[in-house]
């Protein structure tokens, strides 16, 4: 079995600025795809307060296309998108003030090209989309992977041939309640829904699944702060769809496009910290982010605007103050720094972009 890299380096010789927190500072990560160039995660002193950036690290893997961190952000797990027997993700000791991380341990998915992973703290969980499956992995007290316990697969049933013919798990949500596990079942047009309630370490598959539009390819999920509201992307239609949310019930009230011209390629999905505007990505031929009015009240949505971007935006991310969109445009090797207008949800480019080989997520250490 191939072994994978990791290893931690100086990026570009440019020494570490200081460990010394300041108020505005936070440390950025940045997955990316390692077959052009790219070495790994790469990590950042971004100032949520004037868009200054600062390089800090890189940390050696392959193709670390999707990460998350733990709720007291001390250790970080990436998932290794291998599109073969090595697929794997890692749970690695972060240190958020220099941005250095010490490898723990790394596990075997058992499910081709994981692309997202998630964590509530006693499972970790990726969504394997070639696999078509999502994987379970208990923790250790320390943060680190025991090896998978369960593996969950997708379905088909989607009317595309091209796209829906073979099952593809792409995202894994945990509730804020605590209740459910939630993943998109891309090939199927659904949500599913396993309960964590009972046994936090062993999901428990529902019936009660919720169908989306047929031809939709479900991508990725978020939550309103609140809870009251899960707002779904869907790649194949490019559309939104808002979902009402309780006690473990989800009913769609709204679906809503995100460009009039769809290319079946959209891809992320945030809420501003506010809560009060939600952005979605189109890789289209008019690659942007969709802007919409979020209604506090009902939860629904009105397109307040459209912002090009650069080719592909694969992910991007919104600094926990709320000023700046960062955008990964993978097929352009950079990542553009968008303000935001707080008051309308429009975007403005800085025109401060961080050059990098295919970058493909981006998140922040408060």
């Amino acid at each position: 079995m191939k072994k994978l890299l990791f290893g931690i380096a100086i990026s570009m010789g440019i020494a570490a600025c200081s460990t010394t927190p300041k108020a505005d500072e936070l440390t950025m990560i940045v997955g990316t795809y390692t077959f052009a160039g790219s070495e790994g995660i790469y990590t950042y002193k971004f100032d949520q307060n004037s868009g200054l950036v600062k390089p800090l690290e890189v940390i050696k893997m392959d193709n670390p296309s999707y990460l998350t961190l733990s709720a007291n952000q001390q250790v970080m797990y990436v998932v290794s998108e291998k599109g073969d027997e090595t697929a794997s993700v890692a749970a690695f000791r972060f240190n958020k003030e220099d941005g250095t991380a010490e490898l723990m341990n790394q596990q075997l998915t058992f499910g081709e090209d994981p692309c997202y992973v998630a964590t509530n703290g006693r499972i970790v969980t990726t969504a394997n989309y070639t696999g078509g499956s999502m994987s379970v992995f208990p923790l250790r007290y320390d943060g680190s992977l025991e090896p998978v316990d369960t593996i969950f697969c997708g379905n088909i049933g989607g009317p595309d041939m091209s796209r829906q013919d073979a099952p593809h798990v792409h995202c894994t949500a945990f509730t804020p309640d605590g209740k459910q596990l939630l993943a998109t079942d891309f090939s199927a047009d659904r949500i599913l829904h396993w309960d964590v309630e009972a046994d936090p370490a062993k999901p428990h598959l529902l019936m009660d699944n919720t169908p989306i539009n047929t031809d939709s390819g479900p991508r990725h999920i978020i939550f309103s702060k609140d809870g009251r509201f899960v707002y779904i992307i869907s790649e194949l239609s490019e559309a939104v769809t808002v979902c009402s949310y309780y006690e473990g019930k989800m009913e769609v009230i709204q679906t809503i496009e995100t460009h009039p011209q769809a290319d079946r390629h959209a891809a992320d999905i945030h809420l501003s910290p506010d809560g009060k505007f939600l952005y979605a990505s189109v890789r289209n031929i008019e690659d942007g982010l969709a802007i919409f009015e979020v209604n506090q009240e009902t939860g629904m949505l009105k397109k307040v605007g459209y912002q090009s971007t650069g080719k592909h935006p694969r992910n991007f991310n919104i600094t926990p103050n709320g000023k700046y969109v960062l955008v990964a445009d993978m097929n352009d090797s950079k990542i553009e720094i968008f303000e935001r207008n707080s008051q309308t949800g429009l975007l403005t480019n800085t025109n401060q972009d961080i050059k990098l080989s295919l970058p493909v997520c981006i998140v922040f250490a408060k």
